[in-house]
């Protein structure tokens, strides 16, 4: 097999503002990159804007907290790419449901108030759907695409941890206590792998914004809204990170003449977040 062969990278999340940056950076290294995501729309416009350079995407819809679902995309992706030799597990995120609207307990949460949304009257079925995409959607893909690499003894996984993977943020119990996991289970994949000479790694991003997030970090007139004003306050560099920022992070991860010693650990990209106590 010769070095263009091992130059499969499977991005899930890859309709999303960060991980579409990383599938474009990785094409343009000369990686054939499968797109997986969720929604088609999303993962076709990441996907022209690689053809358009005359490079390799292929979009793939699945749900990767799905094995069978996932299996079969792997089927479809060695077919048309390769083998993957590199795994972003970018897929994951909140859903509003799953989110208080207040940081601490309220009595109005045990009564029928509908303006107090406290973690006694969350959904749990959506709680735990939270937990499922961002866990289960990082575990199996590891567990699918995992074996080729360790069949060819080399490979690459970035993992997506968070800032709430060290501070359990409020409003986000579900979000926060699923990051916090990816963190214990990339340590444990990395000694695991380690004699395939799989390499597995996170990524921490600190505040970037996105769709979803613009929504809760913006006012109609385009003011920052409170939530933002604390988050920026908190943040070193007093500002949101941008998606390009993330690629020198990926870049000296996947690299084994760079990172060729370095397993098990998360990065944390984040204007200095986990540096400022806020007092």
């Amino acid at each position: 097999m010769n070095q263009s062969d091992h130059k499969v990278a499977v991005v899930t999340g890859a309709g999303g503002t960060l991980c579409s940056a990383m599938a474009k950076d990785l094409a343009g290294q000369g990686y054939r990159v499968a797109l997986v995501g969720r929604t088609l729309q999303k993962l076709k416009l990441v996907e022209e804007e690689i053809r358009a350079k005359d490079q390799v995407a292929i979009s793939v819809t699945v749900d990767v907290a799905d094995e069978a679902a996932v299996r079969q995309a792997y089927e479809t992706i060695k077919q048309e790419l390769g083998r993957c030799s590199v795994l972003i597990n970018g897929a994951g995120g909140n859903q509003s449901e799953a989110l208080t609207n207040i940081p601490a307990y309220d009595e109005r949460e045990l009564e029928d108030d509908d303006s107090v949304k406290g973690f006694f009257n969350l959904d749990m079925s959506v709680f735990q759907s939270v937990i499922e995409i961002n866990t289960m959607g990082t575990v199996i893909p590891c567990f699918v695409f995992g074996r080729d690499m360790a069949r060819e003894k080399r490979g690459s996984i970035i993992n997506f941890a968070s800032m709430t993977s060290y501070r359990p943020i409020t409003k986000v119990a579900a979000y926060a206590m699923a990051k916090n996991g990816i963190v214990s289970f990339t340590q444990w994949l990395a000694a695991y792998l380690a004699p395939a000479n799989i390499r597995v790694n996170a990524i921490a991003p600190g505040f970037f914004l996105n769709d979803r997030s613009r929504k809760i970090m913006f006012n109609e007139d385009g003011s920052q809204t409170e939530r933002a004003q604390n988050i920026t306050q908190q943040t070193p560099m007093n500002r949101f990170g941008e998606a390009r920022e993330l690629l020198g992070c990926m870049n000296w991860l996947i690299s084994d003449q760079n990172a060729g010693f370095v397993t098990g650990i998360t990065v944390p990209v984040d204007g200095g977040f986990l540096s400022c106590p806020g007092v």
